[in-house]
């Protein structure tokens, strides 16, 4: 296993990202899905530059971007969308893709149940066969209640990757499986070969270690069912505005950034906002400082 980080928590230039991980002592970089932030040429440069490797991507499922949508186009332009983030894996040299079916905020079905798993049955089966050929191995990634409808737990990500086959996986994310599972790691241990991708925050979506996981565990699990990919650092705290705040006015972003009105809305939607490059340092350095016991050479 080796220290990976995603890039959608803070949006800023690549390069800046790519050396603060660097110096912090992590390995690669899985990538958020907007192909269009990232010319491949560019991006493979600065990735060599800073000696980080391209884990994967992921999708981002926001605006209209949703699998189970009751539009027929609108399913078709999201297909188009998940294709396109593959091939940026693809290209980047990475080997994974994790996948969310439904839009993200979306907790109320626009369909039948019966309607919205055929749908996202046909869709994935398209991207599975397609990602198969592009090399890059797909994990679908259960998300808690409170951020899809569809989609919570992995006995559901299973029976939908058995459906979808083409050797369809699971990327497991604690934050979200310790709300929805009844024993998280007997979940994991019933994912076992097919986890694909791990994301890692605390129990509070804080910093690895700011929490009440019990991380040596967690790493003793993904050890016993084979797990030897990326440990891809997600957190997103909650941005504390009363007089009692550890952090207080340190957590936020004071300086204009130029971000996509969509993009800054799946941030708001996760209960957290712009973080300062300080504070956001702060959170990849103790996810670093919790996890480094456990990583390898990628």
């Amino acid at each position: 296993m080796h220290l990976s980080s995603h890039t959608w928590m803070r949006p800023e230039p690549l390069e800046r990202t790519l050396e603060r991980l660097s110096r912090l002592g992590y390995a690669s970089v899985e990538l958020v899905g907007e192909p269009s932030a990232y010319p491949i040429h560019e991006t493979g440069e600065l990735l060599r530059k800073y000696n980080i490797k391209c884990w994967g991507t992921v999708t981002i499922q926001q605006g209209s971007r949703d699998l189970i949508a009751s539009d027929p186009q609108q399913r078709r332009d999201t297909i188009q969308y998940i294709k396109d983030v593959i091939s940026m894996s693809a290209e980047l040299g990475g080997q994974i893709t994790t996948i969310v079916p439904g839009r993200v905020g979306k907790i109320i079905p626009s369909s039948t149940p019966e309607n919205e798993w055929n749908w996202a049955v046909e869709g994935l089966r398209e991207v599975a066969e397609f990602a198969r050929e592009m090399n890059i191995r797909i994990g679908l990634e259960p998300l808690n209640r409170f951020e899809t409808h569809f989609l919570n737990r992995t006995d559901q990500a299973l029976a939908l990757a058995d459906e979808v086959g083409f050797d369809c996986g699971i990327t497991f994310d604690p934050f979200h499986l310790a709300l929805e599972e009844k024993d998280m790691f007997a979940a994991m241990r019933a994912c076992g070969s097919r986890i694909i991708d791990f994301h890692v925050s605390d129990n509070n979506r804080q910093a690895a270690g700011d929490g009440y996981f019990d991380w040596p565990k967690i790493i003793s699990v993904l050890r016993e069912v084979g797990y030897e990919g990326g440990l891809a650092v997600e957190f997103m705290p909650p941005i504390d505005r009363t007089p009692v705040g550890r952090f207080g006015k340190e957590q936020l972003e004071t300086e204009p950034i130029d971000i996509p009105a969509d993009q800054l809305q799946f941030i708001i939607d996760h209960g957290s906002g712009l973080l300062s490059e300080r504070y956001y340092t702060k959170l990849l350095e103790r996810s670093a400082e919790t996890l480094r016991p456990f990583v390898t050479p990628f």
